[in-house]
């Protein structure tokens, strides 16, 4: 059954939605952050294999496909902090959470994975409900940079869809571990050149929150969205991805007093219901998994 997929796909929704709350507490450049966020995943990755003597497994080539699927998750995340950067938090997410339902439509015409009518209502309520959750609008009050910052938002798409396409396609034959390793450490040493001439100083207390950033949106969510990935059809995922957008809404309301008002509010239960409808639908259907 699916049910270890569906967990694992909502639990990596949180924990990749915790990266705002480490950005903002660091206030360190996006490379940076996107860096230890990923070098620090990894390391935590080799340390569950040690401690269950099963690092043998990064001794398996991964294979180009995951190589370069690690460049496409530090552009998915280096471009979604830059956009935050220029445009609001609202224009880059909504942009960004496109990118499932991309994925999800793109599997139906190129990967087999055929889209039903109850999937295809339950997608588009769910990305109805994240619209409602951005009270249907795109804000281009603040001056021109909201262009640059949705065209990095738009980079972040391409990179997020190719993301969750990529890892459906790799083989089964490569353990989930392993792939999600060397995915970490491409993307952390693509982060390098960025900054290796400029690094910056480095308070103790925002090490640990780098080491945070590394534990949670970095191990924990990737690894548990490789996993997903592995078990789950891209429509299924990309409906339980929506909610890592009301997890940051909720993080917002209580770390940093942002508010939400009825039509917001709305919008979470649709996601929710969404999410809720699709797992118990995928929970019926078997498949076949290696991790």
């Amino acid at each position: 059954m699916n049910f270890v997929g569906i967990v694992s796909a909502i639990l990596a929704a949180l924990f990749m939605g915790t990266i705002g709350v480490f950005s903002r507490k660091t206030g360190l450049n996006p490379e940076v952050i996107t860096f230890f966020r990923l070098f620090f995943g990894a390391g935590f990755l080799v340390i569950l294999l040690l401690v269950s003597r099963r690092l043998r497994l990064l001794l398996t080539w991964p294979t180009w496909p995951v190589i370069v699927n690690g460049l496409m998750l530090a552009g998915f995340i280096i471009f979604y902090i830059q956009a935050m950067n220029l445009t609001t938090m609202a224009n880059a997410i909504m942009v960004l959470y496109l990118a499932p339902l991309i994925a999800a439509v793109f599997a139906h015409f190129f990967l087999g994975e055929k889209l039903n009518a109850p999937s295809v209502i339950l997608i588009c309520t769910a990305l109805f409900g994240f619209a409602m959750m951005m009270e249907f609008k795109l804000d281009f009050s603040s001056g021109t940079n909201h262009l640059r910052g949705l065209g990095f938002a738009a980079l972040s798409l391409a990179c997020y869809s190719s993301f969750i396409l990529i890892n459906r396609t790799i083989r089964s034959t490569i353990h989930c571990y392993t792939r999600t390793f060397y995915q970490l450490m491409t993307g952390a040493l693509c982060m390098v050149p960025l900054f290796i001439t400029n690094f910056p100083e480095i308070s103790a207390t925002n090490w640990l929150w780098l080491i945070g950033a590394g534990f949670f949106p970095g191990f924990l969510g990737i690894l548990l969205a490789v996993v997903a990935l592995e078990k789950l059809p891209a429509a299924t995922f990309g409906t339980l991805a929506y909610f890592e957008p009301i997890f940051v809404v909720f993080l917002g309301w209580v770390l940093f007093a942002e508010h939400l008002n009825t039509l917001q509010l709305t919008g979470c239960l649709l996601i929710l219901t969404s999410g809720a409808v699709k797992g118990y639908l995928t929970t019926r259907i078997a498949t076949n998994v290696t991790c």
